[in-house]
């Protein structure tokens, strides 16, 4: 009788492990690596992404799209995605972390998606990819991208969300976008420019995706068709140009970017960019020292010696060019890195740069090119290794990936908190004043350490005297300490020399001249906090109160009444509303109030006290 002949076609189940295991293994890896960040909390400026109370409402994610300065910065899409998540979780940080977690694995594997299609083509010419030149450097790549301890800073820092969900979606439409160039079907070009539309509202650094889409087609074919290349590109770029521009703006008119840390003349900032050019390459290559704030070094035109890193980078960029002929590829992962790298390096105006002009996360699109280039590298020497040489590639890329896992394992820790935060990052860059300043912020939180957050804040002051926030933040210390609100009304009085227009200082000084009997003072003050910010509820209401108790009981309500309709759930400002009511006579209404303050906050002793005087009196 005959036998049958074994099939040598692959199981069902290995086929299902060969398509899907080196993607679960991507995905259980970053996991594994990232699982410290999942018990921080809130840092530094979170406060500003997970969505405010004026916004959490139907009306307020309205005003997410229609209104520039509703959020930290104009990434509408990116502040939606804040706001449904406070509907899930609300201020709990760990949803939020998982969120940002997954969205980089996600990362990870689109970018696994988009080289495997990339290094899986025929190349036009010499100098490019051939067909299966690289077999496995896509999950290489995206082994190494996922587990990068440089990268921590971007998964960690929640505010950092815009990162790894721009990124998705940056690397969503490239894929769409491979397609459509190999098919030219209408569909994959519609759903390309959705993607990209779409990462251009969570963070504008994915403006250069159609530059990066030009550098990969002229690294496969060795050239640029103006018809098949460069034409159905070029709503892409009106588009980016068009974001940068705005979001540019954005950065100056609401999140501060302007004044004197930004008044760079154009020949340093050429020196800003070689620097930090070759800083981000070195922080890729060498992931050791890393930190939240580095120092922000002085630049002088006059020394010679900072002129080499410009001179370095343009050198490399013109032996590359020579070399193009024998590879394209180093030219092509160099294009993209400075490329990307272009928004983040000084040339414009970025908020971040006040501190700092080099950031962890600023490189993390552009890793993605030098990241790309070093898998291809080794997967293409492993492929003309042996046998027992592959087998040590293969050990040398697992020990890798594990080293670096266990970087980002470590890295991630010093997200945990603010204290946490900022003690590490002083640790490293003891010269960093925002470093003492935030220290002193979360200490003034702390009881019994006032003393402690007013030397964070003189130490920050030694450093940079001229610091309007940090005058503020010293004088609201020494306001809670006996005998020294003189020296606070100082300390606001000099904030307010330094930044006139600072509606926080006119507020605090407006508080500690009420303290100190100077009312008309006060209320100018509080009145000028409103000019500059009309939408400062605590300032009308407490401009409100003051006025209903000087006698002007109707012009005091109709600014509590405003500060009410500017914040609903703000239980002091029911509070003083309950107040008013009560010295006009009104209990039951006053009564009301008083209940709508322990449902906001519960158990509150003075509004338990109120309702006990009021209903013994009825």
């Amino acid at each position: 009788m005959a036998r049958e002949v074994p099939s040598e076609t692959a199981s069902p189940r290995s086929s299902i492990l060969a398509r899907f295991g080196p993607g679960a293994l991507v995905v259980c890896a970053t996991v594994a690596a990232y699982l410290p960040a999942l018990s921080g909390g809130f840092i530094w400026n979170d406060v500003d992404y997970v969505t405010a109370p004026a916004l959490r409402s139907l009306r307020g994610l309205a005003r997410i799209w229609t209104e520039p300065g509703a959020t930290q910065q104009y990434y509408p899409l990116l502040h939606s995605a804040f706001w449904v998540q406070h509907r899930l979780w609300g201020d709990h940080a760990l949803g939020y972390h998982v969120a940002t977690l997954l969205l980089h694995a996600c990362s990870a594997v689109l970018f696994a998606l988009v080289l495997r299609r990339l290094f899986t083509d025929e190349a036009a010419g010499p100098g490019g990819p051939s067909k299966g030149a690289f077999p496995g450097a896509g999950w290489l790549a995206a082994l190494v991208f996922a587990l990068h301890p440089v990268h921590v800073e971007s998964v960690a820092w929640i505010s950092e969300q815009k990162n790894t969900l721009s990124l998705a979606l940056y690397l969503g439409a490239a894929l769409a976008y491979l397609r459509f160039d190999a098919a030219r079907s209408p569909g994959a070009y519609g759903a390309a420019l959705a993607l990209f539309v779409f990462s251009l509202l969570c963070k504008t650094v994915t403006a250069t995706l159609p530059a990066a889409l030009l550098v990969v087609f002229w690294w496969k074919r060795g050239r640029l068709g103006w018809r098949r290349d460069v034409v159905p590109l070029l709503p892409w770029i009106a588009l980016g140009a068009a974001t940068g521009l705005f979001s540019s703006w954005v950065e100056r008119a609401y999140v501060g970017a302007q004044g004197e840390d930004f008044t760079v003349p154009a020949v340093e900032r050429a020196l800003v960019a070689g620097r930090a050019l070759w800083f981000y390459a070195g922080s890729l290559a060498w992931p050791f020292g890393l930190n939240f704030i580095y120092p922000r070094w002085t630049v002088d035109a006059a020394a010679w010696s900072q002129w080499l890193f410009p001179v370095a980078a343009v050198g490399a960029a013109a032996a590359l060019w020579a070399m193009r002929r024998r590879s394209r590829g180093p030219l092509a992962a160099f294009l993209f890195f400075a490329g990307s790298l272009f928004p983040a390096l000084g040339f414009v105006n970025l908020y971040g740069e006040r501190y700092s002009w080099v950031w962890d996360h600023w490189q993390y699109l552009p890793d993605l090119g030098p990241i790309a280039l070093g898998a291809a590298a080794l997967a293409a020497g492993l492929r003309m290794a042996g046998p027992r040489l592959r087998w040590l590639g293969l050990s040398m890329a697992a020990a890798l990936a594990l080293a670096l896992g266990a970087l980002t394992w470590s890295h991630c820790a010093m997200f945990h908190d603010n204290e946490t935060l900022y003690l590490a990052t002083l640790a490293r860059n003891p010269g960093s004043w925002m470093a003492h300043n935030n220290l002193g912020l979360a200490w003034s939180k702390v009881p019994g350490r006032l003393g402690d957050a007013a030397a964070q804040y003189e130490a920050a002051l030694r450093l940079k005297p001229d610091i309007p926030e940090t005058h503020t933040n010293l004088g609201l210390v020494w306001s809670q300490m006996p005998g020294r609100l003189g020296d606070a009304v100082a300390q606001y009085e000099e904030a307010l020399r330094l930044k006139p227009d600072y509606s926080a200082a006119h507020f605090y000084l407006a508080n500690a001249l009420a303290q100190e009997g100077r009312v008309p003072e006060a209320i100018q003050h509080y009145e000028e906090a409103l000019r500059i910010d009309p939408g400062m509820a605590e300032a009308s209401n407490n401009l409100g109160m003051i006025l209903c108790r000087t006698g002007r009981a109707r012009e005091g309500m109709e600014r509590i009444e405003a500060a009410i309709r500017m914040m609903p759930d703000f239980a002091q400002a029911h509070f003083a509303r309950g107040a008013a009511l009560l010295q006009a006579g009104r209990r039951d209404e006053a009564i009301a109030e008083y209940e709508r303050v322990l449902q906001l906050r519960p158990g509150d002793p003075s509004a338990l006290r109120m309702l006990e005087l009021v209903r013994s009196r009825q």
